[in-house]
């Protein structure tokens, strides 16, 4: 039975539960909840959450102001260090939303701060922003939902975008390029309907794949 390691608050298990439902042999070890033995772990889940606390960014922050008041350190140093191991191990990566932003950054990206109009209430549930997305992609969406007020500025080196915005070109799919799997979309596929289930099923696919 695969093994993913997490840190998912509560309000996002039960969209999660949906989205894998499908793949009723994964176990998810939620640091949120408890120690998770990341030797154990078969994959590495980042979800949506908090800004990542200014201390961990790779640039200045010149107005605070913009980030959130509610940064999780402790949520930060767990993620940091179980990107570092997957990466050893080589192990599948899955980053949403948050996830792709902090992907990035452990990789050595930095991030835009503040954007506009991503976040609006109607976007959250809908798949209404529009995408260019690159042909050589494997999961390509004409439209996505969309939640979020920071974003990827630089990439990191070794990863690539696979998909834009339409409406301002931000980033909003990326992986990891010549490492087994690591995925990162900015929206949000696990409240979205079926059509993003191939994402959960590509990574799931990847979970027995684990180097030791």
């Amino acid at each position: 039975m695969p093994n993913v390691a997490t840190w998912m608050q509560a309000k996002d298990e039960e969209w999660f539960a949906r989205a894998f439902a499908p793949h009723p042999q994964v176990r998810f070890s939620n640091a949120l909840q408890a120690e998770v033995n990341l030797a154990q772990a078969d994959g590495l889940l980042l979800t949506g959450g908090p800004d990542i606390a200014p201390e961990f960014l790779h640039q200045e922050v010149p107005d605070p102001s913009v980030l959130d008041l509610d940064t999780d350190r402790r949520r930060d140093v767990w993620e940091f260090q179980a990107v570092k191991h997957a990466l050893k191990r080589r192990l599948p990566i899955f980053a949403i939303c948050k996830g792709c932003q902090l992907l990035n950054v452990a990789l050595g990206g930095t991030l835009h701060l503040d954007i506009r109009g991503h976040n609006a209430p109607e976007m959250k549930n809908k798949d209404i922003q529009p995408l260019r997305t690159d042909p050589a992609a494997r999961h390509r969406f004409d439209h996505v939902n969309s939640s979020h007020h920071q974003a990827i500025d630089r990439l990191a080196d070794g990863c690539v975008a696979e998909a834009w915005s339409a409406d301002d070109d931000i980033v909003e799919q990326m992986r990891l390029v010549d490492y087994p799997f690591a995925l990162a979309v900015q929206y949000h596929p696990e409240r979205g309907d079926g059509r993003y289930a191939p994402l959960f099923a590509d990574f799931v696919a990847q979970l027995g794949t684990r180097q030791d």
